[in-house]
Protein backbone atom coordinates (compact mmCIF):
# COMPACT_ATOMS: atom_id res chain seq x y z
CA UNK A 1 0.00 0.00 0.00
CA UNK A 2 1.11 3.56 -0.68
CA UNK A 3 1.15 4.41 3.02
CA UNK A 4 4.03 2.03 3.66
CA UNK A 5 6.43 4.05 1.51
CA UNK A 6 4.90 7.52 1.58
CA UNK A 7 6.31 8.41 4.99
CA UNK A 8 9.88 7.63 3.97
CA UNK A 9 9.48 9.67 0.79
CA UNK A 10 8.14 12.66 2.69
CA UNK A 11 10.72 12.42 5.45
CA UNK A 12 13.86 12.31 3.28
CA UNK A 13 13.92 16.07 2.60
CA UNK A 14 13.07 16.72 6.23
CA UNK A 15 15.99 14.60 7.45
CA UNK A 16 18.35 16.28 5.01
CA UNK A 17 17.16 19.61 6.36
CA UNK A 18 17.75 18.49 9.93
CA UNK A 19 21.26 17.29 9.18
CA UNK A 20 22.24 20.50 7.48
CA UNK A 21 20.67 23.26 9.55
CA UNK A 22 22.89 23.10 12.64
CA UNK A 23 26.23 24.81 11.93
CA UNK A 24 29.46 23.36 13.35
CA UNK A 25 30.37 24.86 16.73
CA UNK A 26 32.86 27.72 16.39
CA UNK A 27 33.84 28.19 20.03
CA UNK A 28 34.42 25.85 22.98
CA UNK A 29 34.54 26.92 26.63
CA UNK A 30 34.80 24.75 29.73
CA UNK A 31 32.56 25.57 32.67
CA UNK A 32 35.57 25.27 35.00
CA UNK A 33 36.96 28.41 33.32
CA UNK A 34 34.04 30.27 34.88
CA UNK A 35 34.58 28.87 38.38
CA UNK A 36 32.49 25.66 38.31
CA UNK A 37 33.45 23.24 41.08
CA UNK A 38 33.08 19.46 40.72
CA UNK A 39 32.24 18.53 44.29
CA UNK A 40 28.63 17.49 43.73
CA UNK A 41 27.45 20.03 46.32
CA UNK A 42 28.26 23.54 45.08
CA UNK A 43 25.50 25.10 43.00
CA UNK A 44 27.26 25.94 39.73
CA UNK A 45 24.28 27.54 38.00
CA UNK A 46 25.92 30.97 37.74
CA UNK A 47 29.14 29.62 36.24
CA UNK A 48 27.39 27.39 33.71
CA UNK A 49 24.93 30.09 32.66
CA UNK A 50 27.79 32.58 32.14
CA UNK A 51 29.53 30.11 29.84
CA UNK A 52 26.33 29.52 27.85
CA UNK A 53 25.61 33.24 27.52
CA UNK A 54 29.14 34.04 26.38
CA UNK A 55 29.24 31.30 23.73
CA UNK A 56 25.81 32.32 22.42
CA UNK A 57 26.76 35.99 22.18
CA UNK A 58 29.99 35.11 20.35
CA UNK A 59 28.10 33.33 17.57
CA UNK A 60 27.69 29.83 18.94
CA UNK A 61 29.76 26.82 19.93
CA UNK A 62 30.21 24.30 22.72
CA UNK A 63 29.98 24.67 26.46
CA UNK A 64 31.96 21.75 27.82
CA UNK A 65 31.31 19.97 31.09
CA UNK A 66 34.51 18.03 31.91
CA UNK A 67 34.69 14.85 34.04
CA UNK A 68 33.40 15.38 37.57
CA UNK A 69 30.19 15.85 39.54
CA UNK A 70 28.79 19.31 38.88
CA UNK A 71 25.55 20.22 40.65
CA UNK A 72 23.51 23.05 39.18
CA UNK A 73 20.13 24.70 39.40
CA UNK A 74 18.21 25.33 36.19
CA UNK A 75 20.35 26.46 33.25
CA UNK A 76 18.88 27.90 30.05
CA UNK A 77 20.34 26.92 26.70
CA UNK A 78 20.70 29.80 24.28
CA UNK A 79 20.78 30.01 20.49
CA UNK A 80 23.84 28.45 18.88
CA UNK A 81 25.00 26.57 21.97
CA UNK A 82 25.63 22.85 22.37
CA UNK A 83 26.09 21.64 25.94
CA UNK A 84 28.73 18.90 25.68
CA UNK A 85 29.26 16.44 28.53
CA UNK A 86 32.56 14.60 28.30
CA UNK A 87 32.93 10.99 29.40
CA UNK A 88 32.86 10.98 33.19
CA UNK A 89 30.94 14.27 33.41
CA UNK A 90 27.82 14.36 35.58
CA UNK A 91 25.46 17.32 35.68
CA UNK A 92 23.37 16.88 38.83
CA UNK A 93 20.00 18.44 39.45
CA UNK A 94 19.66 20.09 42.87
CA UNK A 95 18.07 18.18 45.74
CA UNK A 96 16.62 21.40 47.16
CA UNK A 97 13.44 22.35 45.28
CA UNK A 98 14.17 26.04 45.84
CA UNK A 99 17.27 25.79 43.63
CA UNK A 100 15.19 25.27 40.49
CA UNK A 101 14.12 28.24 38.38
CA UNK A 102 10.78 29.81 39.22
CA UNK A 103 9.04 29.39 35.88
CA UNK A 104 5.42 29.01 34.81
CA UNK A 105 6.21 25.74 33.04
CA UNK A 106 7.53 22.61 34.69
CA UNK A 107 11.11 23.40 35.75
CA UNK A 108 14.02 21.23 34.61
CA UNK A 109 17.78 20.92 35.02
CA UNK A 110 18.20 22.22 31.45
CA UNK A 111 15.56 24.40 29.79
CA UNK A 112 15.20 26.37 26.56
CA UNK A 113 12.43 28.47 25.04
CA UNK A 114 12.32 30.22 21.66
CA UNK A 115 15.93 29.28 20.87
CA UNK A 116 17.39 27.65 17.75
CA UNK A 117 20.50 25.71 16.71
CA UNK A 118 20.86 24.19 20.19
CA UNK A 119 21.92 20.78 21.41
CA UNK A 120 23.25 18.47 24.09
CA UNK A 121 25.94 15.94 23.23
CA UNK A 122 28.64 13.72 24.66
CA UNK A 123 29.00 10.59 26.77
CA UNK A 124 28.21 12.18 30.12
CA UNK A 125 25.17 12.01 32.40
CA UNK A 126 22.47 14.46 33.46
CA UNK A 127 21.00 13.15 36.71
CA UNK A 128 17.85 14.74 38.16
CA UNK A 129 18.42 13.05 41.55
CA UNK A 130 14.68 12.47 41.72
CA UNK A 131 14.51 10.38 44.90
CA UNK A 132 16.52 12.88 46.92
CA UNK A 133 14.52 15.77 45.48
CA UNK A 134 11.22 14.10 46.38
CA UNK A 135 12.31 13.85 50.02
CA UNK A 136 12.80 17.61 50.02
CA UNK A 137 9.48 18.21 48.23
CA UNK A 138 7.54 16.12 50.76
CA UNK A 139 9.33 17.87 53.61
CA UNK A 140 8.32 21.25 52.21
CA UNK A 141 4.76 20.09 51.57
CA UNK A 142 4.30 18.84 55.11
CA UNK A 143 5.76 21.99 56.60
CA UNK A 144 3.56 24.21 54.45
CA UNK A 145 6.54 25.81 52.69
CA UNK A 146 5.22 24.50 49.35
CA UNK A 147 1.62 24.86 48.20
CA UNK A 148 -0.28 21.66 48.95
CA UNK A 149 -2.38 20.48 46.01
CA UNK A 150 -5.45 18.39 46.71
CA UNK A 151 -3.98 14.99 45.80
CA UNK A 152 -0.40 15.13 47.06
CA UNK A 153 -1.04 12.77 49.96
CA UNK A 154 -2.71 10.07 47.87
CA UNK A 155 -1.07 10.38 44.45
CA UNK A 156 1.73 12.47 42.91
CA UNK A 157 2.41 15.96 44.25
CA UNK A 158 2.93 19.00 42.09
CA UNK A 159 6.28 20.76 42.05
CA UNK A 160 8.18 17.89 40.51
CA UNK A 161 10.91 18.57 37.95
CA UNK A 162 12.18 17.30 34.61
CA UNK A 163 15.70 16.76 33.33
CA UNK A 164 15.15 18.54 29.98
CA UNK A 165 12.29 20.85 28.99
CA UNK A 166 12.43 22.61 25.61
CA UNK A 167 9.59 24.78 24.29
CA UNK A 168 9.11 26.52 20.92
CA UNK A 169 12.67 25.78 19.83
CA UNK A 170 13.99 24.73 16.43
CA UNK A 171 16.99 22.87 15.03
CA UNK A 172 17.72 20.77 18.13
CA UNK A 173 20.24 17.93 18.26
CA UNK A 174 20.40 15.63 21.33
CA UNK A 175 22.92 12.78 21.08
CA UNK A 176 24.93 10.31 23.09
CA UNK A 177 24.05 11.43 26.62
CA UNK A 178 22.42 9.56 29.49
CA UNK A 179 19.43 11.08 31.31
CA UNK A 180 18.57 9.74 34.75
CA UNK A 181 16.23 9.97 37.71
CA UNK A 182 13.67 12.66 37.00
CA UNK A 183 10.91 13.23 39.52
CA UNK A 184 8.56 14.10 36.61
CA UNK A 185 8.75 13.44 32.88
CA UNK A 186 12.38 12.98 31.90
CA UNK A 187 12.28 15.21 28.80
CA UNK A 188 9.65 17.15 26.90
CA UNK A 189 9.99 18.86 23.51
CA UNK A 190 6.92 21.07 23.19
CA UNK A 191 5.92 22.95 20.04
CA UNK A 192 9.42 22.41 18.65
CA UNK A 193 10.54 21.72 15.09
CA UNK A 194 13.49 20.07 13.35
CA UNK A 195 14.53 17.84 16.24
CA UNK A 196 17.02 14.95 16.16
CA UNK A 197 17.44 12.64 19.16
CA UNK A 198 20.02 9.94 18.52
CA UNK A 199 21.79 7.35 20.64
CA UNK A 200 20.69 8.53 24.07
CA UNK A 201 20.05 6.42 27.16
CA UNK A 202 17.25 7.06 29.63
CA UNK A 203 17.35 5.34 33.03
CA UNK A 204 14.56 6.82 35.10
CA UNK A 205 12.68 4.76 37.66
CA UNK A 206 13.16 7.08 40.62
CA UNK A 207 9.53 8.16 40.93
CA UNK A 208 6.06 7.98 39.36
CA UNK A 209 5.11 9.70 36.10
CA UNK A 210 8.61 9.41 34.63
CA UNK A 211 7.82 9.40 30.88
CA UNK A 212 11.07 8.55 29.16
CA UNK A 213 10.67 10.79 26.10
CA UNK A 214 7.75 13.11 25.33
CA UNK A 215 7.13 14.82 22.00
CA UNK A 216 4.32 17.37 22.44
CA UNK A 217 2.83 19.24 19.46
CA UNK A 218 6.13 19.10 17.58
CA UNK A 219 6.97 18.46 13.93
CA UNK A 220 9.88 17.19 11.85
CA UNK A 221 11.31 14.89 14.51
CA UNK A 222 13.69 11.94 14.23
CA UNK A 223 14.32 9.60 17.20
CA UNK A 224 16.83 6.79 16.66
CA UNK A 225 19.08 4.28 18.42
CA UNK A 226 17.85 5.06 21.94
CA UNK A 227 17.54 2.88 25.05
CA UNK A 228 14.76 3.92 27.42
CA UNK A 229 13.90 2.38 30.78
CA UNK A 230 11.20 4.41 32.52
CA UNK A 231 8.50 4.12 35.15
CA UNK A 232 5.90 5.71 32.87
CA UNK A 233 5.45 5.64 29.07
CA UNK A 234 8.76 5.10 27.30
CA UNK A 235 8.13 7.11 24.11
CA UNK A 236 4.96 9.19 24.21
CA UNK A 237 3.59 11.57 21.58
CA UNK A 238 1.15 14.09 23.07
CA UNK A 239 -0.94 16.96 21.76
CA UNK A 240 -2.31 19.66 24.05
CA UNK A 241 -2.74 22.40 21.43
CA UNK A 242 -5.77 21.91 19.14
CA UNK A 243 -4.13 24.12 16.51
CA UNK A 244 -0.96 22.02 16.29
CA UNK A 245 -0.43 18.30 16.92
CA UNK A 246 2.54 16.03 16.20
CA UNK A 247 3.52 15.72 12.53
CA UNK A 248 6.34 14.18 10.50
CA UNK A 249 7.85 12.06 13.26
CA UNK A 250 10.22 9.18 12.50
CA UNK A 251 11.19 6.68 15.22
CA UNK A 252 13.61 3.81 14.60
CA UNK A 253 15.94 1.27 16.22
CA UNK A 254 15.02 1.86 19.86
CA UNK A 255 14.85 -0.48 22.87
CA UNK A 256 12.07 0.30 25.36
CA UNK A 257 11.08 -0.84 28.87
CA UNK A 258 8.26 0.73 30.86
CA UNK A 259 5.94 0.23 33.81
CA UNK A 260 3.31 1.82 31.57
CA UNK A 261 3.26 1.75 27.71
CA UNK A 262 6.22 1.32 25.41
CA UNK A 263 5.07 3.37 22.39
CA UNK A 264 2.07 5.60 23.01
CA UNK A 265 0.23 8.30 21.08
CA UNK A 266 -2.17 9.91 23.50
CA UNK A 267 -2.56 10.96 27.12
CA UNK A 268 -3.69 14.18 25.46
CA UNK A 269 -4.69 14.23 21.80
CA UNK A 270 -6.21 17.68 21.19
CA UNK A 271 -4.40 18.46 17.93
CA UNK A 272 -3.79 14.87 16.89
CA UNK A 273 -1.01 12.90 15.19
CA UNK A 274 -0.17 12.88 11.49
CA UNK A 275 2.51 11.26 9.33
CA UNK A 276 4.19 9.17 12.01
CA UNK A 277 6.60 6.38 10.99
CA UNK A 278 8.03 3.78 13.37
CA UNK A 279 10.58 1.07 12.57
CA UNK A 280 12.41 -1.61 14.56
CA UNK A 281 11.47 -1.41 18.23
CA UNK A 282 12.54 -3.97 20.82
CA UNK A 283 10.29 -3.95 23.89
CA UNK A 284 10.60 -5.94 27.13
CA UNK A 285 9.20 -6.14 30.70
CA UNK A 286 6.53 -3.56 29.91
CA UNK A 287 3.41 -3.39 32.08
CA UNK A 288 0.83 -2.02 29.64
CA UNK A 289 0.74 -1.98 25.81
CA UNK A 290 3.57 -2.40 23.35
CA UNK A 291 1.66 -0.12 20.94
CA UNK A 292 -1.07 2.25 22.18
CA UNK A 293 -2.78 4.61 19.72
CA UNK A 294 -5.36 6.86 21.38
CA UNK A 295 -7.45 9.69 19.98
CA UNK A 296 -9.97 10.93 22.54
CA UNK A 297 -9.69 14.74 22.79
CA UNK A 298 -10.87 16.04 19.40
CA UNK A 299 -7.72 15.55 17.33
CA UNK A 300 -7.20 13.48 14.17
CA UNK A 301 -4.94 10.43 14.34
CA UNK A 302 -4.07 9.49 10.76
CA UNK A 303 -1.35 8.36 8.38
CA UNK A 304 0.46 6.14 10.88
CA UNK A 305 2.96 3.48 9.74
CA UNK A 306 4.42 1.14 12.38
CA UNK A 307 6.56 -1.87 11.41
CA UNK A 308 8.92 -4.44 12.93
CA UNK A 309 8.05 -4.51 16.63
CA UNK A 310 9.33 -7.32 18.85
CA UNK A 311 7.92 -7.30 22.40
CA UNK A 312 8.51 -9.87 25.12
CA UNK A 313 6.99 -10.01 28.59
CA UNK A 314 4.56 -7.20 27.83
CA UNK A 315 1.04 -6.83 29.27
CA UNK A 316 -0.71 -6.08 25.98
CA UNK A 317 0.19 -6.07 22.31
CA UNK A 318 -1.94 -3.48 20.45
CA UNK A 319 -4.45 -1.02 21.88
CA UNK A 320 -6.27 1.32 19.47
CA UNK A 321 -8.93 3.59 20.96
CA UNK A 322 -11.19 6.28 19.53
CA UNK A 323 -13.05 8.03 22.36
CA UNK A 324 -14.80 11.28 23.17
CA UNK A 325 -13.39 12.65 26.40
CA UNK A 326 -14.28 16.29 25.79
CA UNK A 327 -17.19 18.25 24.33
CA UNK A 328 -16.91 19.86 20.91
CA UNK A 329 -15.04 18.48 17.90
CA UNK A 330 -15.07 14.70 17.73
CA UNK A 331 -11.81 12.82 17.35
CA UNK A 332 -11.03 10.65 14.34
CA UNK A 333 -8.78 7.62 14.05
CA UNK A 334 -8.11 6.29 10.56
CA UNK A 335 -5.36 5.39 8.14
CA UNK A 336 -3.19 3.18 10.39
CA UNK A 337 -0.81 0.49 9.11
CA UNK A 338 0.85 -1.89 11.61
CA UNK A 339 2.99 -4.76 10.34
CA UNK A 340 5.55 -7.37 11.35
CA UNK A 341 4.72 -7.40 15.06
CA UNK A 342 5.54 -10.22 17.47
CA UNK A 343 4.42 -9.97 21.09
CA UNK A 344 4.51 -12.36 24.06
CA UNK A 345 1.95 -11.53 26.77
CA UNK A 346 2.87 -13.35 30.01
CA UNK A 347 0.59 -14.94 32.55
CA UNK A 348 1.92 -12.78 35.39
CA UNK A 349 2.62 -9.09 35.92
CA UNK A 350 5.38 -8.22 33.41
CA UNK A 351 7.13 -5.45 35.37
CA UNK A 352 7.20 -7.29 38.68
CA UNK A 353 10.36 -6.56 40.64
CA UNK A 354 11.20 -3.15 39.18
CA UNK A 355 11.68 -0.25 41.64
CA UNK A 356 8.26 1.23 40.85
CA UNK A 357 5.67 -1.08 39.29
CA UNK A 358 2.44 -0.41 37.50
CA UNK A 359 -0.71 -0.59 39.66
CA UNK A 360 -2.35 -3.99 40.20
CA UNK A 361 -5.55 -3.09 38.35
CA UNK A 362 -5.55 -5.96 35.89
CA UNK A 363 -4.14 -8.84 37.90
CA UNK A 364 -6.01 -11.98 38.77
CA UNK A 365 -6.28 -12.20 42.57
CA UNK A 366 -4.09 -14.81 44.20
CA UNK A 367 -2.12 -15.65 41.05
CA UNK A 368 0.70 -13.15 41.41
CA UNK A 369 2.69 -11.71 44.28
CA UNK A 370 -0.33 -9.52 45.16
CA UNK A 371 -2.51 -11.05 47.92
CA UNK A 372 -6.16 -11.87 47.39
CA UNK A 373 -8.45 -8.87 47.83
CA UNK A 374 -12.17 -8.36 47.39
CA UNK A 375 -13.04 -6.93 44.00
CA UNK A 376 -13.98 -3.56 45.48
CA UNK A 377 -10.56 -3.03 47.09
CA UNK A 378 -8.71 0.08 45.93
CA UNK A 379 -4.98 0.77 46.11
CA UNK A 380 -3.49 4.10 45.00
CA UNK A 381 -6.88 4.96 43.54
CA UNK A 382 -6.95 1.93 41.22
CA UNK A 383 -9.65 -0.73 41.55
CA UNK A 384 -8.33 -4.24 42.01
CA UNK A 385 -10.48 -5.85 39.33
CA UNK A 386 -10.77 -9.61 39.00
CA UNK A 387 -10.48 -10.25 35.28
CA UNK A 388 -8.53 -12.45 32.93
CA UNK A 389 -5.68 -11.54 30.59
CA UNK A 390 -6.75 -8.74 28.27
CA UNK A 391 -6.65 -9.15 24.48
CA UNK A 392 -5.46 -6.61 21.94
CA UNK A 393 -8.26 -4.31 20.89
CA UNK A 394 -9.52 -1.81 18.33
CA UNK A 395 -12.46 0.10 19.79
CA UNK A 396 -14.40 3.12 18.56
CA UNK A 397 -17.78 4.56 19.55
CA UNK A 398 -21.35 3.82 18.42
CA UNK A 399 -21.90 5.66 15.16
CA UNK A 400 -18.31 6.91 15.18
CA UNK A 401 -16.04 4.01 14.24
CA UNK A 402 -12.32 3.54 13.95
CA UNK A 403 -11.64 3.50 10.21
CA UNK A 404 -9.17 1.96 7.77
CA UNK A 405 -6.72 0.13 10.00
CA UNK A 406 -4.52 -2.54 8.38
CA UNK A 407 -2.71 -5.18 10.41
CA UNK A 408 -0.22 -7.38 8.56
CA UNK A 409 1.99 -10.22 9.80
CA UNK A 410 0.98 -10.06 13.46
CA UNK A 411 1.86 -12.82 15.95
CA UNK A 412 0.69 -12.72 19.56
CA UNK A 413 1.20 -15.40 22.23
CA UNK A 414 -0.78 -15.19 25.47
CA UNK A 415 -0.23 -16.85 28.83
CA UNK A 416 -3.86 -17.95 28.91
CA UNK A 417 -5.26 -19.71 32.00
CA UNK A 418 -8.53 -17.76 32.03
CA UNK A 419 -11.21 -18.92 34.47
CA UNK A 420 -14.93 -18.32 34.41
CA UNK A 421 -15.03 -17.96 38.19
CA UNK A 422 -12.73 -14.95 37.89
CA UNK A 423 -14.86 -13.16 35.29
CA UNK A 424 -17.09 -14.21 32.44
CA UNK A 425 -19.06 -12.41 29.73
CA UNK A 426 -21.50 -14.85 28.11
CA UNK A 427 -21.66 -14.66 24.32
CA UNK A 428 -25.24 -13.37 24.44
CA UNK A 429 -24.03 -10.48 26.63
CA UNK A 430 -21.24 -9.21 24.38
CA UNK A 431 -22.88 -5.81 24.03
CA UNK A 432 -22.74 -5.38 27.82
CA UNK A 433 -19.07 -4.36 27.63
CA UNK A 434 -19.08 -0.70 28.79
CA UNK A 435 -18.48 1.97 26.15
CA UNK A 436 -16.62 4.32 28.54
CA UNK A 437 -16.44 7.19 25.99
CA UNK A 438 -15.01 9.71 28.48
CA UNK A 439 -12.67 7.39 30.39
CA UNK A 440 -8.90 7.70 30.44
CA UNK A 441 -7.72 5.55 27.51
CA UNK A 442 -5.90 2.39 28.50
CA UNK A 443 -6.07 -1.27 27.49
CA UNK A 444 -7.71 -2.27 30.79
CA UNK A 445 -10.38 0.49 30.61
CA UNK A 446 -13.21 -1.91 29.74
CA UNK A 447 -12.50 -4.48 32.45
CA UNK A 448 -13.19 -8.07 31.41
CA UNK A 449 -13.41 -8.63 27.66
CA UNK A 450 -15.08 -11.61 25.96
CA UNK A 451 -12.08 -12.57 23.76
CA UNK A 452 -8.59 -13.80 24.60
CA UNK A 453 -6.79 -12.81 21.36
CA UNK A 454 -8.35 -9.75 19.69
CA UNK A 455 -11.45 -7.67 20.45
CA UNK A 456 -12.87 -5.24 17.87
CA UNK A 457 -15.86 -2.96 18.36
CA UNK A 458 -17.31 -0.05 16.36
CA UNK A 459 -14.86 -0.21 13.46
CA UNK A 460 -14.96 -0.29 9.68
CA UNK A 461 -12.47 -0.80 6.89
CA UNK A 462 -10.32 -3.11 9.03
CA UNK A 463 -7.94 -5.32 7.06
CA UNK A 464 -5.96 -8.15 8.56
CA UNK A 465 -3.35 -9.77 6.32
CA UNK A 466 -1.80 -12.63 8.22
CA UNK A 467 -2.25 -12.98 11.98
CA UNK A 468 -1.30 -15.82 14.33
CA UNK A 469 -2.89 -16.09 17.76
CA UNK A 470 -2.07 -18.71 20.40
CA UNK A 471 -2.23 -19.24 24.15
CA UNK A 472 0.02 -21.38 26.36
CA UNK A 473 -2.55 -22.43 28.99
CA UNK A 474 -6.22 -22.98 28.16
CA UNK A 475 -8.58 -20.04 27.77
CA UNK A 476 -12.34 -20.59 27.60
CA UNK A 477 -13.10 -17.43 25.61
CA UNK A 478 -13.25 -17.08 21.81
CA UNK A 479 -10.02 -16.00 20.16
CA UNK A 480 -11.65 -13.13 18.24
CA UNK A 481 -14.80 -11.19 19.03
CA UNK A 482 -16.10 -8.58 16.59
CA UNK A 483 -19.00 -6.37 17.60
CA UNK A 484 -20.29 -3.78 15.10
CA UNK A 485 -17.38 -4.22 12.68
CA UNK A 486 -18.24 -3.75 9.02
CA UNK A 487 -16.78 -3.43 5.51
CA UNK A 488 -13.75 -5.35 6.71
CA UNK A 489 -11.64 -8.25 5.46
CA UNK A 490 -9.56 -10.78 7.38
CA UNK A 491 -7.16 -12.79 5.21
CA UNK A 492 -4.88 -15.43 6.68
CA UNK A 493 -5.90 -15.40 10.34
CA UNK A 494 -4.58 -18.48 12.16
CA UNK A 495 -5.91 -19.41 15.60
CA UNK A 496 -3.48 -22.08 16.74
CA UNK A 497 -5.15 -22.97 20.05
CA UNK A 498 -8.79 -23.31 21.08
CA UNK A 499 -10.62 -24.98 23.98
CA UNK A 500 -14.28 -24.10 23.69
CA UNK A 501 -16.43 -23.15 20.74
CA UNK A 502 -16.87 -20.81 19.00
CA UNK A 503 -13.39 -19.59 18.11
CA UNK A 504 -14.56 -16.49 16.22
CA UNK A 505 -17.67 -14.44 17.07
CA UNK A 506 -19.15 -11.96 14.58
CA UNK A 507 -21.86 -9.91 16.28
CA UNK A 508 -23.61 -7.21 14.23
CA UNK A 509 -20.64 -7.49 11.89
CA UNK A 510 -20.11 -7.95 8.15
CA UNK A 511 -16.59 -9.23 7.58
CA UNK A 512 -15.07 -11.26 4.75
CA UNK A 513 -13.05 -14.16 6.15
CA UNK A 514 -10.40 -15.64 3.85
CA UNK A 515 -7.90 -18.35 4.70
CA UNK A 516 -9.14 -18.70 8.27
CA UNK A 517 -7.31 -21.55 10.03
CA UNK A 518 -8.55 -23.04 13.30
CA UNK A 519 -8.35 -26.37 15.10
CA UNK A 520 -11.97 -26.95 13.97
CA UNK A 521 -14.04 -26.26 10.88
CA UNK A 522 -15.77 -22.99 10.09
CA UNK A 523 -19.21 -24.43 10.82
CA UNK A 524 -18.25 -25.14 14.42
CA UNK A 525 -15.67 -22.41 14.94
CA UNK A 526 -17.46 -19.27 13.67
CA UNK A 527 -20.60 -17.86 15.23
CA UNK A 528 -22.59 -15.04 13.64
CA UNK A 529 -25.26 -13.12 15.49
CA UNK A 530 -27.03 -9.78 15.69
CA UNK A 531 -28.22 -9.45 12.08
CA UNK A 532 -30.45 -12.50 11.78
Amino acid sequence: MLLKNLHLYLLFPVLLLLSSTTPPPSKSLKITSFGAIADGITNNVVAIQKAIDKVSKSGGGKVIIPPGNFMSGTVFLKTGVTLHLELGARLLGPTNRNDYAKVADRPAVVMAENQHHIGISGQGIIDGQGQELMLDIFKKLRSGEMVQDTIWKVKRPGGRTMVLNFKSCSDIHISGITLKNASDWVQDYRECSNLIIDGITVQSTAYWNNDGLDITDSKNVRISNCFINSTDDAICLKSENPALGCENVYIENCTLRSSANALKFGTRSDGGFRKITVRNLTIFDTYRSAIALESVDGGDLTDIDIQHINAKNTGNAIFIRLGQRTEGKASTLKGVYIAHVKVEVPLYKPDQGYPIEGPPDHLRPGEDKMPKRPSHFHIYGHPFLPYNLIPSSIVGLPGHPVQNVTLEDIEITYGGRAKKEIAHIPLDKITSVPENPKAYPDFSMFGELPAWGFYLRHAEGIKIKGMKLRYIDDDFRPALVLDDVNNSEFDGVEVLTAKEMPVVVLNRSEVVLKGLKMPVGVEMGVRKSGYE
